[in-house]
């Protein structure tokens, strides 16, 4: 077995930046509950439609480079090919660059467009040209990201992840206790630089800028520019469908109404987002280096699953039974009303666990069809019922739509990837699913059906059950409970 296959590979570094993530969570919580009050429902849903309409552009214009860019770095990498690699990265950076330029000019010429699609009161068409700055620094600073993934500086990925909310934290709350909504566009910007500049610190200290403007480079990058432009138009795809949401929202109810959609949204990617972080930087290299279909490539993403669906499933089942504390507590009473939704969204982002190594299978092995067939065909589907049961149902409708989104995608990934590329979850992985699901619906609805002293006493023993089930697995298959176990005894010791 290769040693970074092993279930204590995937569970050390899927430890490390879900331990980062749990502080940028605490940071970011901080950071949410002051803006929340500062800006408050209304302020909340501007920003986000501000972010949804960036992220589009960005996507859009990007080429995928953050991804595919990851997928040539990490081949040339594994193999110990140095020549290749510097060339690799070059290629990568002298796209970046291309790529900053054209999303810029792209956003600008787009502003008068972005306005009458987004907005259905005012004039934002300036905000969205000062914002145009924000798409060229995201594009650079994927293109270093992609560099360190590639090469696995993952403590230095971590590190620069810890700086990034740091720096949100410190930029965003005093421009918005200062200037309140007028300070959005400002952060917006201010923060996209900060990222930018952090992670060339560290990505030009560890790979010296050589030469990233050679004419070669645009030729030579053409292959990982075929796969990127597939992730590019499924982000676009996806991006499209979060603004069609949001759009719908924001134009058939209140601005109110897509600020508690947000905050619901966000609270639960959150927090599954200490465990997903790991995903695009230790899984997915990981799985770019696999050769051959079948049982190599179903062993490799089974492992990432069981890991995912252990680790997520227990701090899903916590996060249900403490919602209606945290959401006021986080946020603000004024956010309530998106707590039927968010516990729906928590079903949801449980099955994301279980879908979301299987989604990666066709971007790393570089097909570009089957990867961008597969968002499409999410897309099309989260957006239109997710819409169809806000309209109908309100809130409540939009998470039972994301929710049926995501148990349609699990069953798709898994037929299609089996047919494709014969892949097959182990009977291992199926009962791990199978029971963490079943406790995590089980805690839904005991948090739907009771109250007082049963809502709590059951839902502790669900929470006992989901972390009993997880720490068997853990003990039976590494030894990470032995290592805590000697760890212990030598402080007791002395």
């Amino acid at each position: 077995m290769d040693k970074d296959d092993s279930y204590s590979h995937i569970l050390k570094y899927t430890g490390i930046f879900g331990g980062v993530q749990g502080i940028n969570i605490l940071i970011s919580l901080v950071r949410s509950k002051l803006v929340a009050l500062l800006l408050g429902p209304d302020g909340v849903g501007l920003v986000s439609l501000f972010n949804s309409t960036i992220k589009m552009v960005s996507d859009t214009t990007s080429l995928g480079i953050s991804m595919s860019g990851v997928r040539d770095i990490s081949e040339a990498y594994h193999d110990g090919d140095q020549r290749r690699l510097d060339e690799g990265i070059g290629i990568v950076r002298y796209w970046s660059m291309l790529v900053a330029a054209l999303g810029l000019l792209v956003c600008v010429a787009a502003s008068p467009l972005l306005n009458k699609w987004t907005f259905s009161w005012g004039d934002h068409t300036l905000h969205f040209i000062l914002l145009s700055p924000v798409v060229a620094l995201t594009a650079i600073t994927g293109g270093e990201l992609a560099v360190l993934k590639g090469t696995r500086m993952l403590r230095q990925l971590a590190t620069i992840s810890v700086i990034n909310v740091v720096c949100a934290l410190f930029i965003s709350v005093p421009l918005y206790y200062i200037w309140g909504e007028q300070a959005i566009v400002p952060s917006l910007f201010l923060l996209a630089l900060s990222q930018c500049i952090v992670t060339i610190s560290y990505s030009w200290r560890h790979y010296p800028v050589k030469s990233f403007l050679k004419k070669q480079f645009f030729g030579r990058g053409v292959s990982m520019i075929r796969l990127g432009i597939a992730f590019t138009l499924a982000g676009f795809l996806g991006s499209c469908a979060d603004f069609a949401i949001r759009s719908f929202i924001s134009h058939s109810s209140t601005l109110s109404d897509l600020g508690l959609f947000n905050a619901g949204y966000m609270l639960t990617m959150v927090y599954a987002g200490m465990v997903f972080s790991a995903m695009e930087t230790d899984y997915f290299p990981r799985l770019s280096v696999v050769q051959g279909n079948g049982k190599p490539l179903s062993m490799v993403v089974d492992r990432q699953i069981e890991i995912s669906m252990i680790l997520v499933a227990p701090m899903l089942v916590a996060l249900l039974l403490a919602l209606p504390i945290v959401l006021p507590l986080l946020l603000s009473h004024a956010f309530l009303p998106a707590l039927p939704m968010t516990q729906l969204l928590i079903l949801a982002v449980s099955l994301r666990a279980a879908k979301l190594p299987v989604a990666y299978i066709p971007l790393a092995k570089g097909d570009s069809l089957t990867y961008l067939l597969m968002e499409l065909i999410y897309d099309a589907v989260a957006a239109g019922a997710t819409i169809w049961c806000y309209a109908t149902y309100g809130l409540v409708g939009a998470g039972v739509g994301l929710l049926a989104a995501a148990v349609f995608d699990f069953i798709m990934l898994n037929v299609y990837m089996g047919v494709k590329y014969d892949f097959r979850m182990s009977r291992t992985t199926w009962i791990i699913i199978l029971i963490h699901l079943l406790i995590v619906c089980l805690t839904f609805a005991i948090v739907k059906l009771t109250n007082g002293v049963a809502y709590w006493g059951i839902g502790a023993v669900c929470f006992l059950l989901s972390t009993t089930v997880s720490l068997l697995f853990l003990s039976r298959n590494t030894d990470i409970l032995e290592k805590v176990k000697q760890l212990l005894q030598r402080r007791r010791n002395g």
